[in-house]
């Protein structure tokens, strides 16, 4: 199967085109450094000629309402030249309870990308993920003073990157879902403990402030954002992953 994955170099793209080669695919990494640009639509035609399949793992720059118009348009352009080319199955990676977060723009923004695509011309398969262990320094970052950081109790059930990038290969390669497929860590976590955990395991003195309204995840109600039923759980623990890392 030739499979055209558009941000193809990034931490999951990169990892989604290892696994698909390795397996005997032919998978192309495609991205702007290659000279795909899915905002203009440049470089599209060639990258899904020949393409079986397509995974669209590129991100907005800004997680902002500016958000919104990244993935309207960019999902526009992938169909459509998705089915001028022939192209018999579209797949997205998105997240977990993003339709319950209407408080955040740029998880609205990912319930756009999956509208647009659930209605556009080319068979498809969703899946949401939880969120990536390996952002976790970032969220450490948002409301770091040096000597603490704020973080809310919001409760997160975190999966590696790897994980991740393995759920959507086997995706990839099968029948186009018409629908969605989710996938979650093993454990849930507050997230104040989660980042407890990590500076722990780091050797890192600073300390977590239980704040309830410090950060991007302040927004998200209750346990909105914890998988449900019919979950692919992935194997790798957090506390595994960080003595590995």
């Amino acid at each position: 199967m030739k499979v055209a994955v558009i941000g193809g170099t990034g931490l999951i793209g990169s990892q989604v085109v290892k696994i698909l080669n390795a397996a005997g695919h032919e998978a192309v990494p495609h991205s702007l450094s290659t000279g795909v640009d899915l905002l203009t639509g440049q470089g599209l035609p060639q990258a899904l000629e020949g393409a079986d399949a397509v995974v669209n793992l590129t991100n907005s720059p800004t997680f902002d309402d500016v958000s919104l118009d990244f993935f309207r348009i960019t999902m526009d352009n992938l169909l459509a030249a998705a089915e001028r080319a022939g192209v018999g199955h579209a797949v997205v990676l998105s997240i977990v309870g993003a339709d319950q977060v209407p408080g955040l723009d740029y998880y609205r923004a990912k319930v756009l990308q999956e509208d647009v695509l659930k209605a556009g011309p080319v068979p498809y398969s969703i899946v949401r993920a939880t969120q990536f262990f390996e952002f976790m320094d970032a969220v450490l970052s948002w409301t770091d003073d040096g000597e603490t950081v704020r973080l809310p109790s919001t409760p997160l059930q975190p999966m590696a990157a790897a994980d991740v990038a393995r759920a959507v290969a086997d995706v990839t390669v099968d029948s186009p879902l018409g629908g969605t497929r989710d996938v979650a860590g093993p454990e849930v976590f507050p997230l104040d403990e989660l980042g407890r955990i990590t500076l722990a395991a780091r050797g890192d003195k600073r300390t977590v402030v239980t704040d309830d309204s410090a950060g991007m995840f302040a927004a998200v109600p209750g346990d909105a954002i914890i998988a449900k039923s019919d979950v692919l759980i992935a194997p790798t623990h957090y506390r595994d992953w960080l003595a590995s890392a």
